[in-house]
């Protein structure tokens, strides 16, 4: 190769220290310390999103606690804008320590409480998140029969073997499971059949504008003819306008869960809402 030839091509220390990557990398870092100092300052909260039942939306089957952090002007910062950032990390299995811990508490405060709380597959070998739990499930013997723990398909997938030995063995003490993001990423229908999910929520993407989507009715369709051969409960994600909801009601969703139904609100709705509303 001639040396115009050599210099023609970037090399690749030139594209790790691109503008783009160094903007990337840069912008990494800075989630990862406000994270970290967050999680030091132990200024992590809950954000409660109820699932209401389709065929009496005005009753919650369960609400869902929902990570967030709050970074150094005390402002809350939605998990979207860090999980993927620090799933990988230690840091992730610490948020999930913290989530896990705050849910179980939640759940011994409230006797009538059923929660779902979102664990990433990652934390399974993490000592400190099963201590949390067993701490937890030991507090309150009804509190392991109203735990759902939420997986996303991406990260049940990342070790499916060792997913579903977890699984068997929580839910012979009463913890249910619930499949996340279903359909988002990359399940073999193989494991699906061998995970024994109690409960599939169907991604988003394929419920928003559902009603006057016919490729997301098509898909949606599919999915929960998925969930129903494999005798797993549903719940639709993202549902927003009315129009979408009476549509998915129609189609036999079984519960129905987003900003439709109510936002996540760190203030738990139970706690405010009148004497015999939002229960299951």
């Amino acid at each position: 190769m001639s040396q115009r030839d050599s210099t023609s091509i970037p090399s690749i220390d030139a594209e790790l220290t691109s503008p783009l990557s160094f903007a990337v990398a840069q912008r990494d870092r800075e989630t990862i310390a406000m994270v970290r100092r967050a999680v030091e300052r132990h200024d992590v909260v809950l954000a409660f999103q109820p699932v209401v039942q389709t065929s009496r939306p005005d009753r919650v089957a369960f609400y869902e606690g929902l990570i967030r952090v709050l970074d150094d002007t005390g402002r809350v910062i939605p998990a979207k804008d860090f999980v993927e950032t620090v799933e990988t990390t230690e840091l992730g299995r610490k948020l999930d320590c913290l989530s896990i811990e705050m849910g179980l508490l939640a759940l011994s405060q409230d006797p009538d409480l059923r929660l779902a709380i979102n664990m990433s597959a990652r934390s399974i070998g993490y000592p400190d998140w099963m201590k949390t739990l067993n701490k937890g499930l030991a507090v309150d013997e009804t509190a392991a029969e109203r735990l759902i723990l939420e997986i996303t398909e991406t990260s049940a997938m990342q070790m499916p073997e060792l997913v579903c030995v977890f699984m068997q063995d929580l839910q012979a003490r009463g913890v249910a499971f619930a499949l996340d993001d279903f359909g988002a990423g990359y399940t073999s229908f193989r494991y699906l059949r061998e995970f024994y999910f109690d409960i599939l929520k169907i991604d988003g993407q394929f419920i928003r504008g559902i009603a006057d989507n016919p490729d997301n009715q098509v898909l949606a369709q599919a999915l929960l003819s998925v969930a129903r051969h494999f005798e797993m409960f549903t719940v639709a994600e993202f549902v927003e306008n009315g129009d979408d909801a009476a549509f998915l009601t129609e189609m036999g969703v079984d519960c129905m869960q987003g900003y439709y139904f109510g936002a996540p609100t760190i203030m738990p709705p139970w706690k405010t809402a009148p004497s015999g509303a939002l229960r299951a």
